[in-house]
């Protein structure tokens, strides 16, 4: 309604002053209008999709021919009857209501009018529709990745349950130790990850808690050696993303080893981008696919879902010691 109201206006304003004759232009385009916003509207709503969309343009173009003809007869016969009786007063000579010049102005004026405002309908549905898509695609993949995300942790801490049952059993002294950690990473799980993106010290101390419950777990035998290079006080990076990789070498590392040994490193670049490494040890003979398991597979989904192709991961064996190299992109 609006736009009519303007585009009326706009054309009152444009002939009357053009003729000097605000009145005139004022009851013609009275007339104009209303029969613009029908055959419009009857374009958009009904031939479009009963014809075009259906490919049957030959009777699209029959219908659309015999359209304009009324046109002309409706519009003429209006102006004559509302507005004036002269059939062509912009013309600077006397015409007649079949002067071929008259014929030829009123359709290409209905041509236009329908064309312009056909256009400018479709381009809005256009963004429209491209921001619903877009729309969508954030939703499917914010939905995917809290997905991924609560992949992990109920395994994690169905596990760590299982383990809390059997210190119970034995009345060992790591009993309390393990459900103070348990309770930590449930907080901070539960209560404190609140969006895409999180403090990497926050997660750093959840996967301190994590590798805390492993040593108990495991009667210590499990040394952690923990570097960070760069102020990493404001980093943020996306929630429990690393903590797959450290699960990765308790899965694997245990295999067959007495003690596992892990090296963990955090080096944030000038460039905005994060690099986290992991070594540890495991047995080659028990151990023959240290990147297998749900938790690896779910954290290359993230990162793609996450960096696309804006990120680094790399891992290799070299005899019992196995190397995990991730660089992301990080925001501080």
């Amino acid at each position: 309604m609006i736009f009519w109201l303007g585009y009326f206006a706009f054309n009152v304003l444009r002939w009357g002053n053009y003729f000097d004759d605000y009145e005139y232009s004022f009851k013609s385009n009275v007339v104009e209008f209303a029969i613009h916003i029908v055959i419009v509207y009857s374009n958009i709503f009904y031939l479009i999709p009963k014809f075009i969309l259906r490919k049957k343009y030959k009777t699209y173009l029959a219908i659309v021919v015999f359209i304009l003809f009324m046109v002309y007869v409706i519009r003429t016969g209006l102006n004559y009857v509302l507005v004036t009786k002269e059939a062509y007063p912009e013309s600077v000579v006397p015409s007649s209501f079949f002067d071929i010049n008259y014929i030829i102005e009123v359709i290409l004026g209905e041509l236009y009018v329908i064309s312009f405002v056909t256009s400018i309908k479709f381009i809005v549905e256009w963004f429209l529709e491209k921001k619903k898509n877009e729309d969508l695609a954030k939703l499917q993949l914010s939905t995917e990745l809290k997905y991924l995300r609560t992949q992990i942790q109920p395994h994690f801490f169905f596990n760590t349950l299982n383990n809390l049952y059997a210190l119970a059993l034995q009345k060992s002294d790591n009993a309390p130790k393990l459900v103070i950690k348990l309770s930590e990473m449930m907080q901070y799980v539960l209560y404190e990850i609140d969006g895409p993106k999180t403090d990497l010290l926050n997660e750093i101390k959840h996967i301190n808690n994590y590798m805390d419950i492993e040593r108990l777990r495991f009667d210590n035998r499990v040394e952690v050696d923990l570097d960070i290079t760069g102020d990493i006080e404001d980093v943020k990076v996306p929630p429990l993303l690393l903590l797959s990789f450290v699960e990765n070498c308790f899965k694997h590392g245990m295999k067959g080893n007495d003690f596992l040994k892990i090296k963990m490193s955090f080096k944030l670049l000038n460039n905005g981008y994060l690099e986290f490494s992991l070594i540890n040890n495991f047995n080659p003979e028990i151990s023959r696919e240290p990147l297998s398991g749900i938790g690896n597979e779910n954290a290359k989904r993230r990162l793609n879902l996450l960096f696309s192709s804006n990120y680094v991961l790399e891992s290799k064996e070299e005899g019992d010691i196995y190397n995990l190299f991730l660089k992301i992109p990080v925001q501080s």
